[in-house]
């Protein structure tokens, strides 16, 4: 019998039936039944109990190959003995100061040293907060009042930034080369949208034209060069080397938001990509599974908070436990941890890919390091270059059905095209997760 949506929702139901019922109990409470909208997963979450290497396990006693990783976050896998022990040493010794503290220091220290577009960090509790402090930073340092942000995009929820981020067919402001900002919420103002100018991924003559033509308005350009919670897009490395080189020519700052991305290499995906932002935003990874965010960059730029023009701060900026935690993270992820995690995702691209094109199944796999996008394409062959791209080709359809599916059979991706892997998996998982996908898509095609 051929998989379809309703026979793979009813096997989800089935399997996480208290989920379902956490959900509901949950929804007396708080909106939705839990605080993270990107928790909902089908029709309602998949309630955790504890986690432990490369698997999560749910209330209803279910091991999942945890291929969600937080959204990329715990890329040590769940529980790694490095970050509990410097947890628990900075139990012992208090963590909650109004004074500075070492671990601070300690991480600021290693992302310098890792990456070379950074000579200055300062931490914040979130990564959307830090986006937030990113513009903030550029408009002080340049003087200027817009910002120019990719389509599709996700920099955070704040009204600056929480523009056409999830745009979708029904609701594209704009021609293909000319978006026009779309706020992602009610109760964004209209005079926010009005300071941002959208651009298009991996298509350099419509952004030269739009940033030319605002050269004196825009204080920077924030991008990631691999997007996540809009749909996976990879931009290509001559456009980026492009739109670095004109940034510079008009005097706009640029951003790079390394907060899915950093987990690329020791030097994050802009190492990969050799370019060197003005700015860099950071988060997850770097907190150890634990709440942080982070700017670095150039000196120079941040002498504007140095000398009280930019005003930043926060009662938990620089916490002890997310310092001390992301430092063990980031010792931990060596040269050989980065390499094992892409020797793996090139593994997963090369064979699904392959079988597909071999099978005439139209699904790809796609990105450039361990967040990889997966997508059942409406023909087979189709690329995605764009945003729009991603919702004009993709079957939302078979997307669900797949992403309930192997939830069902013990795998926990991200279900709007993501799969993460983290350091305790093994080639015995990558081949689990391969066959189960080859199976799942031959019962679709039944």
């Amino acid at each position: 019998m051929k998989l379809d949506y309703a026979e793979s929702l009813r096997k989800f139901s089935e399997t996480f039936n208290l989920s379902k019922e956490e959900t509901s109990k949950g929804n007396d409470q708080i909106p939705g039944g839990f605080s993270r909208r990107t928790f909902a997963y089908g029709p309602h979450a998949i309630f955790a109990e504890r986690g432990e290497g490369q698997y999560v396990y749910t209330i209803e006693g279910k091991k999942l190959l945890d291929l969600n990783n937080n959204f990329s976050t715990n890329v040590t896998g769940h529980n790694h003995p490095e970050i509990l022990k410097a947890i628990q040493e900075v139990l012992k010794k208090g963590f909650s100061f109004g004074n500075p503290v070492n671990y601070e220091l300690e991480l600021a220290q290693l992302l310098c040293q890792r990456i070379d577009s950074i000579e200055k960090v300062k931490f914040f509790c979130s990564a959307s907060e830090a986006c937030l402090s990113a513009i903030r930073i550029a408009r002080g340092y340049t003087g200027k009042n817009k910002i120019a942000k990719f389509e599709g995009g996700y920099h955070g929820f704040c009204d600056d930034l929480a523009i056409s981020a999830h745009p979708t067919p029904a609701s594209f402001p704009g021609p293909d080369f000319h978006p026009k900002p779309l706020p992602d919420s009610a109760g964004i103002p209209t005079y926010k949208s009005d300071n941002v100018i959208v651009l298009v991924q991996n298509d350099y003559q419509a952004c030269e034209s739009i940033l030319r033509n605002h050269a004196d308005d825009v204080a920077c350009v924030i991008m990631e060069l691999q997007s996540g919670a809009g749909g996976v897009v990879e931009l290509d490395k001559e456009f980026v080397a492009r739109i670095r080189k004109l940034t510079q020519e008009l005097g706009i700052l640029l951003i790079i938001d390394e907060t899915m991305t950093l987990r690329a290499a020791k030097g994050g995906l802009q190492s990969i990509y050799q370019v060197h932002p003005d700015l860099t935003v950071m988060g997850k990874m770097i907190g150890g599974g634990l709440p942080i965010g982070a700017v670095g960059g150039r000196r120079e730029i941040f002498r504007v908070l140095e000398e009280n023009q930019v005003l930043i701060s926060g009662t938990h900026h620089g916490h002890p436990l997310s310092c001390a935690a992301g430092s063990a993270c980031l010792r931990v992820m060596n040269d050989e941890a980065y390499e094992h995690l892409n020797r793996m995702a090139k593994r997963i691209k090369d064979e699904l890919n392959h079988w597909a094109k071999a099978s005439n199944y139209p699904f790809i796999v796609y990105g450039a390091f361990s967040m990889l996008g997966y997508a059942f394409t409406k023909e087979i062959g189709q690329e995605i270059k764009t945003h729009r791209d991603y919702w004009h080709k993709i079957d939302e359809d078979s997307m669900n059905t797949y992403a309930l599916e192997m939830a069902t059979q013990g795998y926990f991706p991200v279900h709007r095209g993501q799969i993460g892997l983290t350091l305790p998996m093994t080639d015995e998982d990558i081949s689990g997760y391969i066959e189960t996908t080859k199976a799942i898509i031959q019962k679709m095609h039944e």
